[in-house]
């Protein structure tokens, strides 16, 4: 089922702070200075900014709104756009554009859309210690590759010079459990030092680790309940219909159709971001019983607590 993007939340500005108080205070509006549930006053003069509230509780009587703590807080940029943005961004397969979320919605730079595009990231960030992968009777396969455009298929004028980052492919690590989520890594480099404290911290134990042939594997392998490998090298990708890792690799195809068709180029500073991105759509996709507009509320329930200021998105993620 999709989002009408016609409804009244992506246009009106009342409508869409309704649906956004709706979702951040399900059982009533919550006062960030003191922790109290639905014991508040919503303001209603006529210089008064709409959706401000006043805590009751006599120790406390100070004002608050549902975007402070947020993302949104003290963005100009109004809500009903914040929520479009976000459900483009989330119905998105492959992912949309800063330049054409800019064009759409008719921001007045292409930094505005930029910097929203960077947030909502963050938004659909997991919590710090989100539940492992697998667990006992599951699958969890693991397998890296390599985000970045070709030096051959640069202009001369633009091609990297010997030793130079900028044109180096970066690599990536994925994990994914098979019928659920999956998790990503921007890594320095892939040796069993660097992917072992990964792999150990993400996926559960009592899981069947599966992997191909490389030889990093074998031995975090055996920290867990069971280690198959597919040995490519050889040609052979499934065996026994069981053992492969093509859960994975199908991830890897979406990730680098969007890279390459919608972004085109992703710096290394940022590529962490843009794989939360493409992490947060598998793990709320539509074979789970997850439609378009679920998984923008999802979204939309993760920007408590991730205020972002416009110099950290541009430093590094």
């Amino acid at each position: 089922m999709s989002t009408d993007l016609t409804a009244p939340i992506f246009h009106d500005e009342d409508a869409a702070r309704a649906h956004f108080q709706a979702l951040r205070w399900p059982h009533g509006p919550v006062c960030p200075h003191c922790g109290v549930v639905d014991n508040a006053t919503e303001m209603k003069g006529r210089t008064t900014r709409p959706g401000l509230f006043k805590c009751k509780e006599k120790e406390c009587r100070k004002p608050f709104t549902a975007t402070m703590g947020t993302v949104y807080e003290r963005s100009h940029s109004p809500l009903h756009k914040w929520l479009l943005a976000t459900h483009l961004m989330c119905s998105s397969k492959k992912g949309i554009s800063a330049h054409q979320l800019f064009r759409m919605l008719g921001f007045g730079s292409y930094k505005t859309a930029w910097f929203m595009a960077h947030r909502i990231r963050e938004a659909m960030n997991l919590p710090a210690e989100p539940s492992p992968l697998g667990g006992e009777g599951k699958f969890v396969e693991v397998d890296e590759t390599y985000v970045g455009g070709k030096e051959a298929n640069k202009h001369k004028n633009k091609r990297a010079a010997k030793g130079d980052a900028f044109g180096r492919k970066e690599a990536v690590i994925t994990l994914v459990e098979r019928g659920g989520r999956a998790r990503s890594f921007h890594v320095a480099n892939v040796t069993a030092k660097t992917l072992r404290p990964i792999i150990v911290k993400t996926a559960d134990r009592a899981s069947h680790l599966m992997t191909d042939g490389a030889r990093m594997y074998p031995a975090v392998g055996k920290e867990f309940s069971a280690h198959s490998a597919v040995d490519h090298a050889a040609g052979e990708y499934v065996r026994h219909g069981l053992h492969h890792s093509n859960t994975v690799e199908n991830y890897f195809s979406i990730l680098k159709r969007g890279i390459t068709g919608t972004f085109h180029h992703v710096s290394e500073a940022h590529l962490s971001r843009y794989l939360v991105e493409f992490d947060f759509r598998y793990s709320n996709r539509a074979g789970l019983g997850i439609t378009d507009a679920m998984r923008a509320d999802e979204a939309v329930r993760g920007v408590v607590g991730k205020r972002l200021t416009y110099r950290q998105p541009r430093k590094a993620a």
